[in-house]
């Protein structure tokens, strides 16, 4: 069969979908992504065909809160959803629905693509609804590809159940005219799976799938980071414990607020007096301080598959990739959330398991990063519980495995 995967407009959306189209590839099936011209080279580069849709500057600016009309306003926590601990959900479910027009633009060429190529299935990002719309015009079938928690469904979950409760004239559906855009000039009538999919493709652990209606499909998260060379170094067995610092970048490798955000220099406070080999990204000249001497190594991006199976600890913000890249090896996580998508959800999960700490990001000075790391290196508990939280996620269905099930909800969804 055809299969068609749609996009957001960032690397670390480009990067989750490649072992699930590879695991397509090599079960026989055409495979093409649909992605921003800036982003057909790590397609590519994978050994897949990349077709580029949308400008170049119109739709760049969406992966960027800094630059994105609907979250420059709200650099902190702008479309982070946890039931637990936020209930701003109306703000949160309009800046979602100013994000999903944003995507706009691709639809005509998504629909020429889908209508020309005649995919058998479409898989798309959960932000990409002209992507159903196209799936729905070409007869294909389709559902989501998530790569973190399903914030839209449970939202629009949110939503629906305040209409229920809410007298005439309440608050009014900001998805309206959204899909309205959408589906208007092709006399299209709006159904729930434009928005939530025909089923829905889940990368992340059951236990931190958040209460929705929606069919889930899970799908073990296979952490790819484009090819690199192995380093010498890592050819030998570190003679200390090696901690693994992903410091500057929150989910979706955004850029976290620097107000409260882990540093180098705090993190360098902290291990100060710890044996221990630190790797730190970005490196130093993306503004990290000058250089410690001895045990510590800068890299302006961490191969996680390569170095984490010989660390004892990684310290990140919560994002999807390392969450999941060190879940998948056994690593104990010690997590500072920047909420931005479901990174306090991420960190409550991996303490929950007692497979990691989590600080909150006021607290992270020396102090309590040094007490944490700690704990973490020489609390044999968190090592044991990280490596059964990797038999947790170990059976969960590979990409592979996944095939078969896509080949049966395809036939049975198809619109010949």
């Amino acid at each position: 069969m055809r299969v068609l995967f749609a996009v957001f407009p960032a690397e670390a959306h480009t990067a989750s979908v490649i072992p699930l189209a590879w695991a397509l590839r090599n079960a026989g099936h055409e495979v093409r992504v649909a992605t921003h011209p800036d982003l057909t080279r790590p397609v590519t580069d994978a050994g897949l065909a990349a077709v580029p849709v949308g400008g170049a500057a119109s739709l760049a600016q969406l992966a960027d809160p800094g630059r994105n009309p609907a979250l420059r306003d709200h650099p902190e926590g702008g479309l982070a959803v946890d039931p637990e601990r936020r209930l701003d959900w109306g703000a949160t479910w309009y800046r979602t629905t100013r994000v999903l027009a944003g995507m706009r633009p691709l639809l005509e060429e998504l629909t020429g693509i889908a209508v020309r190529w005649r995919p058998d299935l479409v898989l798309w990002d959960p932000l990409c609804l002209p992507a159903a719309v196209a799936a729905r015009l070409s007869g294909a079938a389709h559902a989501r590809l998530l790569w973190g928690q399903d914030n839209v469904a449970w939202l629009r979950g949110r939503y629906r159940r305040y209409m229920e409760q809410a007298r005439p004239g309440g608050w009014p559906d900001p998805l309206e005219e959204v899909m309205q855009q959408l589906l208007e000039p092709y006399g299209l009538p709006y159904e729930e799976e434009l928005l939530l999919g025909q089923w829905t493709i889940d990368p992340m652990p059951p236990g931190m799938r958040l209460p929705t209606a929606v069919r889930y499909e899970p799908m073990r998260w296979v952490p790819y980071e484009g090819g690199a060379r192995v380093p010498d170094w890592l050819h030998t067995r570190p003679a200390r414990p090696r901690v693994c610092a992903v410091l500057g970048k929150a989910g979706r490798g955004r850029p976290a607020p620097s107000d409260g955000r882990l540093s180098a220099t705090e993190l360098f406070a902290a291990a100060a007096g710890l044996d221990i080999e630190l790797i730190v990204s970005p490196g130093p000249e993306s503004g990290g301080g000058p250089v410690p001497p001895g045990r510590v190594r800068w890299l302006d991006r961490i191969p996680l598959g390569q170095v984490l199976p010989e660390c004892a600890a990684i310290v990140h913000h919560g994002g999807e990739a390392e969450f999941a890249a060190a879940a998948v090896h056994g690593v104990p996580q010690l997590i500072a959330p920047t909420p931005f998508w479901g990174e306090e959800t991420a960190a409550d999960y991996v303490v929950s398991r007692g497979a990691g700490l989590a600080l909150d990001r006021t607290e992270c000075g020396r102090g309590p990063l040094r007490d944490s790391l700690t704990a973490l290196l020489h609390d044999p508990g968190f090592r044991e519980r990280a490596a059964l939280l990797r038999e947790e996620l170990a059976a969960v269905p590979v990409p592979a495995r996944l095939v078969p099930v896509l080949e049966e909800l395809t036939g049975r969804h198809q619109r010949i």
